[in-house]
């Protein structure tokens, strides 16, 4: 997420709203120069509301309005210029489909008039000219209390699946612990995250290395392949530049 140099403020969703997102931020650029971070992999999705200003994500430009998200299967940088202001919200993995429905196979802009679901348009406009970051993070946190049914989003053994991996279990296991083929399994996991199992257990894996790396930044590195299940610290590497787009040792 973004960090230091911004005016920013993130929250932790309290209450039911956890069981669906990770956060709800706000932030704006307040230097004069702009702002580059990189954004690492989760297998989630999001929503960007962007309030002012030219905001880069990879290789795409993020237009003013409410954007969509794709499911993040590698690092990409967000550049933001100065005065820039916006603010997000984004899922755990398979609920960005599980509540709006579909994926996005890029970052797109929603269309005011397909808009009719959760108006997203409205709490944007309500938002738009507020300069508070607590306010934003505020009413966005309401409003996501009040318009997402966190009921059945995504399928029981999806959900068991996503919780053995995320344990440590062999995918050739998932079938036995979520009493369902691993097919079928399959399939979940390709309308439900738009991936296969293998490179979310890959993703999983990265971040839990990379968070691992950032608070002991001078752990023995073939240690750490060792800890987190890669064959060596050549694979942890490699998945590393594939996935988060850069190196163990550049943490």
């Amino acid at each position: 997420m973004l960090k230091p140099r911004l005016d920013m403020l993130l929250s932790e969703p309290i209450g039911q709203s956890s069981a669906l997102i990770q956060a709800i931020w706000s932030a704006r650029v307040s230097q004069p120069e702009p702002v580059v971070r990189p954004l690492y992999a989760d297998a989630g999705t999001g929503i960007i509301f962007n309030f002012f200003g030219e905001i880069s994500l990879g290789d795409e430009m993020l237009p003013e309005g409410v954007v969509m998200l794709p499911a993040q299967d590698k690092a990409e940088n967000i550049i933001l210029v100065p005065g820039a202001r916006l603010a997000g919200i984004r899922f755990h993995p398979a609920i960005g489909y599980g509540v709006l429905g579909r994926h996005y196979d890029r970052p797109a802009l929603l269309r005011p008039e397909t808009d009719q679901l959760y108006g997203l348009y409205e709490i944007y406009s309500q938002l738009r000219d507020c300069q508070d970051n607590g306010l934003i993070v505020e009413a966005l946190s309401l409003w996501a209390r009040k318009n997402l049914d966190i009921t059945k989003v995504i399928p029981d053994n999806l959900e068991k699946a996503l919780d053995h991996i995320s344990e440590g279990e062999r995918l050739g296991r998932l079938g036995e612990n979520t009493n369902t083929s691993q097919r079928n399994i399959e399939r979940h996991f390709k309308r439900w995250l738009g991936m296969t199992p293998k490179h979310y257990q890959r993703i999983l894996r990265i971040k839990k290395a990379l968070n691992f790396l950032r608070e002991h930044q001078h752990a023995n590195l073939a240690d750490v392949a060792h800890q987190f299940g890669f064959s060596d610290q050549a694979h942890m590497t490699r998945e590393f530049r594939a996935i988060a787009r850069t190196t163990p040792g550049q943490i």
